[in-house]
């Protein structure tokens, strides 16, 4: 009898365990997509002579709310994406990007929001010589985003699904190197998307009661640095240096609100004030003119697990020499290591005009 009980005690503790054990269903969608450049800058124009084609194919790695942080945004998917697209122009040419998305849906899950980040390859970038025709890139590898809004069908037959809707993709190098005009392309999809192992999909865990979570204040400390060029072709790449200092408090699981203050030290604009003196003497701009700036954001921290989207507004408080304009704006995403340390990868803009890149690291405290 006491071999029996120990037996069946054993046996509920491997049937516990394994009912802990994440599951990893995932699907496989392709979309060949036919749509237009957007003419946001008339200085792109020429580059606008046909409708470009291509296709994204996708891996979707579908969560069922395993994690609790799943069930909070409806059990959305994370993966990776492969774009191709012909830029129907012989200067622009082709374009082949890697993304990390994340897709998020609604209305019973037949509506679904991809939004994807990568890095795209440029095959036929500006060229002062053999290409000066394409002023949108001015590098071959160029910071990619798309959005992806699309009517979907999972599992109709066999695990087999179709998916229908339109495609936004952003091509630019954050001037990293001139020129930097970049391009945005309105497209139509559809397509196919198979769900692997369909019928061993597990059950959608429900989220139950929502439990109230806040954090106290929070101090933060950020280094960010890169490399970038004026908008002036050949003033040539220089290093950046950010130092940021701001207060952050989580009110609950997925918000976080911030405001800060930060020096950039931007050694681009040494050689763009020493070009402007020269060149545009009537523009009052002086050789000795400060380069640094400082700025006072606030922003927005919006949570999945360990990973954060970040959206920052700011305005430069001391602006010695007049690049841009005085509002500047930050998009990105940021990677918690631990409670303390982490990690940051953003666009700096004014606008929609791109100034940098910047890749940070920081501590919380």
């Amino acid at each position: 009898m006491k071999n029996y009980v120990l037996a069946v005690f054993s046996l509920l503790g491997v049937l516990s365990n394994a009912q802990r054990i994440e599951k990893k269903p995932f699907s496989l969608d392709l979309s060949p997509f036919f749509g237009t450049i957007l003419e946001h800058n008339p200085d792109i124009a020429h580059l606008i002579t046909d409708h470009p084609t291509g296709f994204i194919l996708s891996y979707n790695r579908k969560t069922y709310g395993f994690n609790e942080w799943e069930r909070r945004y409806n059990y959305p998917d994370w993966g990776f994406s492969l774009s191709y697209q012909d830029m129907k122009n012989q200067y622009l040419g082709e374009n082949i990007g890697l993304y990390g998305h994340f897709n998020f849906y609604f209305l019973k899950r037949n509506l679904v929001f991809r939004i994807g980040q990568g890095i795209t390859y440029a095959n036929k970038p500006y060229d002062r010589e053999h290409n000066f025709i394409n002023n949108a890139y001015g590098s071959h590898l160029l910071s990619s985003t798309y959005l992806k809004f699309d009517y979907i069908k999972e599992n109709l037959l066999k695990g087999l699904g179709f998916n229908a809707g339109f495609t936004v993709i952003h091509y630019s190098n954050a001037n990293i190197k001139a020129p930097n005009n970049s391009t945005n392309t309105f497209a139509f999809s559809a397509g196919l998307n198979y769900l692997f192992d369909a019928d061993q999909f597990p059950d959608y865990i429900p989220e139950g009661e929502r439990t109230k979570y806040t954090e106290p204040f929070k101090y933060n400390f950020v280094f960010r640095s890169g490399i970038n060029e004026s908008d002036i072709n050949g003033s040539g790449q220089f290093p950046f240096y950010v130092f940021t200092a701001f207060v952050d408090k989580r009110i609950n699981h997925k918000s976080t609100f911030l405001a800060g203050t930060e020096v950039f030290i931007s050694n681009f604009l040494k050689e763009y004030i020493r070009h402007q003196s020269i060149a545009f003497p009537e523009n009052g701009i002086q050789a000795n003119t400060d380069y640094k700036r400082v700025g006072v954001f606030a922003g927005h921290e919006l949570r999945f697990n360990k990973v954060a989207f970040i959206t920052h507004l700011g305005y430069y408080v001391y602006w010695p020499v007049e690049f841009e304009n005085r509002i500047y704006n930050r998009l990105g995403l940021k990677r918690y290591f631990s409670d303390k340390l982490f990690g940051v990868v953003n666009v700096h803009s004014h606008g929609a005009k791109a100034e940098a890149v910047e890749f940070g690291i920081g501590l919380r405290l």
